[in-house]
């Protein structure tokens, strides 16, 4: 019945993203649609495609009949995909083929050879729930079959091992697209000058020719007037072009949500001459700022070479001295190759690394750095985990919502659409906001690159998403907070009880099993919905003020996308159908369902939904490094389980030879 429901609701959300699609067709291709010069007049965060002129013969294509998008992305091919959307994206789909195939093998091993031991055994044949039996629960604890969970728990790590193995050399094997010919330095003192540097290197390293030196200021200010004079400049231009074919002027009204009715008595004003004034202003201050900057130094330098060998000779010579003190002559005894300006640059300080691309650089962050950014990070996320222990644990709101009797009339129900649906969508409701919160802490963290950040927010979604959905349901606690007083409080296991032997029991597998096929079906149709990325689209349409600025935000609202977010979501969902693939062997088959329609969703969003993003291979590597922990924790939960079922024997055992000591008496 559960499984009929969420199929019914993905139907249904697929129904409305067609219309949608078909209807209001920029919407579903918002990356193809947006206008050249509007993406490149945007520094903040997004760029241009890399081919965004389409053929007719592919609009044609996909834009013919209903679901017509549909058996588009299932032809393309690898070359379509990363024309459009660049490597990262071969990597991204890709891990997502490998995962594909793991969990198809475990669907087949799962179902042709653990489900059946299971159900061979009788503890839970007489249970009200046919799903208990099965479980590992249904098998007795020296039942002679129990080995061979254990050694294919083994061999689901080692799988996991080889493919991933797999696809890691593929990606490196994959020619980069960009040579690294240009080194980052740090530490620099800020008085140091673009000539002092080039003579620096010039003396210290005689083979190697510097072509250009780059100094890096604190632009912020500078970017964002630039955007808005840039801002300004277009809509100007756009009512110029209204001005030439009508010959009547256009009036606005300069009020945010000025085009809406309560707002309609408003005094209006010249569109021409209202953009005009501001254009004049903003220039004024952008030409203003940029004669500041020169007084900002950040101690930062990107230094180009003439080749990659020689940029990897002089990185060679600066990491051959890292070591664990903070100065690298303390310890090594020795400085790097010397200069006329060494003392001067303070050269024995200095952090060296390759440059990132210019893309990959949020060049506005730069400005924060040292102590006030560790404050900062420390800071964001100590909020995120107060806010995550005490706020947002589903099991909390539950029982919050039961203080106030709002679910008594619902338990009278006593249906299995309301116990079993309802739960399982709260938890994946919760776990979808989860992102949200992750992905706004991570943006104020200003991290200076999009592969730290994006490796920032994969690292702490998943983690964030682990204890949520798995563990503490698994353990039976409530919430981060009964946990931590678990751990560290030494009266708290004196005060309360905590009933582990209630773990793994049979509803508790059908819980996470509901959970999966939710994120499978309901999941998958919200992500091709993005329906946080359609309020948001709605209100900056409200708050234009003028037909100028609503085809600024048509144009402008296509993001990048989220690698960090969307690897920690998926890899969430991918270790708990790998932690019970053993103790529960019907969550393959639906996890095997999610990767599926996940695959194809993303497809689809990559291709027609979001701008590329440029990203170094540590994000994709680190994908690869947390997707390993599955089968391990796969290993853990059946370690885990066979303990406490030991224990449980034992004590019953003592509680029957005690009672019998009595009765005997």
């Amino acid at each position: 019945m559960v499984l009929l429901l969420n199929f019914i609701v993905f139907l249904v959300l697929v129904i409305i993203f067609s219309i949608i699609r078909k209807t209001f067709w920029d919407y579903g291709r918002l990356a193809l649609v947006a206008d050249n010069e509007g993406f490149n007049e945007s520094t903040h965060r997004r760029y241009g495609r890399m081919s965004s002129v389409l053929s007719n013969a592919d609009d044609h294509e996909y834009e013919g009949r209903f679901c017509s998008w549909l058996p588009y992305i299932l032809r393309m091919d690898e070359e379509k995909i990363k024309s459009r959307c660049g490597m990262d994206a071969i990597h991204y789909l890709s891990f997502q083929r490998h995962l594909l195939f793991l969990l198809f093998v475990i669907t087949v091993t799962s179902l042709g050879v653990i489900l059946p031991v299971n159900m061979t055994g009788d503890l839970l044949r007489n249970h009200t729930q046919y799903f208990g039996q099965t479980t590992l629960g249904n098998l007795e604890v020296g039942n002679d079959l129990l080995w061979l969970h254990t050694v294919f728990a083994v061999l689901y790590l080692i799988l996991t091992v080889l493919l991933l193995r797999r696809h890691t050399s593929r990606m490196k094997d994959r020619r980069r697209e960009t040579t690294r010919n240009s080194l980052f330095v740090c530490s620099l003192p800020k008085t140091a000058t673009e000539e002092d540097i080039k003579t620096h290197f010039t003396e210290a390293y005689p083979t190697c020719q510097v072509c250009d030196v780059t100094l890096a200021y604190d632009v912020a200010k500078l970017m964002h007037l630039d955007k808005e004079r840039l801002r300004a400049g277009k809509n100007l231009r756009y009512y110029e072009r209204i001005l030439e074919k009508t010959e009547k002027p256009a009036l606005i009204n300069p009020r945010l949500c000025g085009h809406l009715c309560c707002c309609s008595n408003v005094e209006k004003v010249d569109a021409i001459e209202y953009y005009s004034t501001k254009e004049k202003e903003l220039l004024v201050e952008v030409r203003k700022q940029a004669e500041e900057v020169p007084q900002h130094p950040l101690g930062l330098a990107f230094i180009t070479l003439q080749n990659e060998a020689m940029a990897k000779y002089i990185l060679k010579d600066f990491n051959a001295l890292e070591c664990d003190s903070t100065s690298c002559c303390s310890c090594c005894g020795r400085e790097p190759q010397p200069s006329t300006n060494s003392k001067a640059l303070r050269v024995n300080k200095w952090q060296v690394s390759f440059a990132p691309h210019p893309r990959n650089v949020y060049w506005e962050n730069l400005s924060v750095s040292g102590f006030s950014w560790y404050v900062r990070y420390l800071l964001l996320n100590l909020l995120l985990v107060v806010v995550l222990t005490f706020l947002t644990t589903p099991t909390i709101i539950i029982n919050t919502i039961d203080r106030f009797n709002v679910t008594k009339p619902i338990a009278y129900l006593n249906s299995p659409i309301i116990s079993q649906f309802f739960p399982t969508l709260l938890l994946w409701s919760f776990s979808a906001l989860l992102p949200t919160m992750v992905y706004y802490s991570t943006l104020g963290e200003s991290h200076w690159s999009r592969s730290s950040e994006q490796l920032s927010m994969m690292r702490k979604l998943y983690f964030f998403l682990l204890f949520m959905v798995l563990i503490l349901p698994s353990l039976g606690l409530t919430s981060l907070d009964v946990f931590f007083r678990w751990l560290f409080d030494k009266t708290f296991l004196t005060d309360g009880k905590m009933r582990f032997e209630c773990v793994f029991l049979p509803n508790q597998g059908a819980f996470f099993v509901n959970y999966v096929i939710a994120a499978a079906l309901v999941g998958s149709g919200m992500e091709l919905l993005r329906l946080p990325g359609l309020l948001l689209y709605i209100i900056r349409m409200m708050l234009a003020r003028s037909a100028a600025e609503r085809k600024y935000v048509r144009q402008n609202q296509a993001y990048e996308f989220e690698y960090g977010a969307m690897y920690g979501w998926t890899l969430c969902v991918f270790t708990v159908v790998m932690a019970y693939s053993i103790i529960c062997p019907v969550i393959v088959p639906f996890g095997l369902l999610y990767m599926l329609l996940k695959h194809l969703v993303d497809r689809h969003n990559l291709y027609f939904a979001y701008l590329p993003t440029r990203l170094t291979h540590q994000v994709h590597l680190g994908a690869v490094n947390q997707a390993l922990a599955a089968p391990i924790i796969c290993l853990i939960w059946l370690y885990f389980f066979s303990v406490l079922r030991a224990g449980q024997e034992q004590q019953q055992s003592r509680n029957g030879v005690k009672h019998g000591e009595r009765s005997s008496k």
